[in-house]
């Protein structure tokens, strides 16, 4: 009897530490280890980029940044580019991603996403000297596009008829073209115009209308609730005080939109 009590007891033991490893989760790993590590790429101004010195900034350097600062803890930036980021959420080298992942069902099957923290905005683009301000102005212009993005798929559906789409491989090739002249509209994401403006200013290109506002989250490995919920938690209270507003506006020139500040 007593040799069976105390397998009894042994077993009550080794369960309650696999229960205990059972509750433990991302959040608590996080808390344990002093700091975060966060993904955000670096090619994508200017949410992310570096600058004179080399070192990482951004709207979504500062965002992460900010975070780690209010949860107390040492942010660890990890490197990554926009095919990476989902995986580096997977494989456990990212705590959290913040680096321009907009929304999308495909994506909410393999990870979990906060309330939106930012925006990113898909333009229709042009010359200062254009008089254009929406869709329907685009009848009978010639407008440059990049062939299979959501600006292409939304200027096809909704164009007005008499629109002609010339249809670009990639942004840098679309961007050459309106450069040299071959096309004066174009759509684009809204933080691409600044740099092309500056590399002939001559042209004086400006945003004309917004065509879509995809809404920007943090990154979440699956089935973190806790986690998730600290994130939602810390951007609600960031929205309210204004500090999200501040970091977008510093580094795009605009505040966020409604559909953020009001979710």
């Amino acid at each position: 009897m007593r040799k069976m009590l105390t397998a009894v007891a042994i077993a009550a033991v080794t369960m309650m530490g696999v229960a205990g490893l059972a509750h433990a989760d991302a959040l608590d790993d996080i808390k344990k280890a002093g700091k975060i590590r966060i993904a955000i790429d670096l090619g994508v101004p200017p949410y992310g980029m570096t600058d004179d010195k080399m070192q990482p900034t951004g709207s979504d350097i500062e965002t992460a940044k900010l975070l780690a600062a209010d949860w107390g803890l040492q942010f660890e930036h990890v490197p990554t580019t926009g095919a990476s980021r989902i995986p580096s959420l997977q494989t456990g080298k990212a705590d959290l991603v913040i680096s321009t992942l907009s929304i999308t069902p495909e994506r909410a099957k393999v990870i979990d996403f906060s309330k939106g923290y930012a925006v990113l905005r898909t333009v229709i683009a042009a010359p200062k000297s254009v008089n254009i301000k929406s869709m329907a102005d685009l009848d009978g212009k010639t407008v440059g596009t990049v062939r299979g993005t959501t600006h292409d798929t939304q200027l096809t559906k909704e164009g007005p008829k008499g629109m002609k789409l010339v249809r670009y491989e990639d942004d840098a090739t679309e961007a050459q073209a309106f450069l040299s002249g071959q096309v004066d509209i174009f759509s684009t994401a809204e933080l691409l115009v600044a740099p092309i403006d500056k590399k002939n200013p001559a042209r004086q290109v400006e945003v004309k209308f917004v065509l879509d506002t995809f809404k920007l989250a943090v990154g979440v490995k699956k089935d973190e609730a806790r986690l998730l919920a600290e994130v939602d938690k810390w951007i609600a209270t960031n929205l309210k005080n204004g500090k999200l507003d501040a970091i977008y506006k510093k580094y795009h020139g605009n505040g966020l939109p409604d559909v953020i500040l009001n979710q």
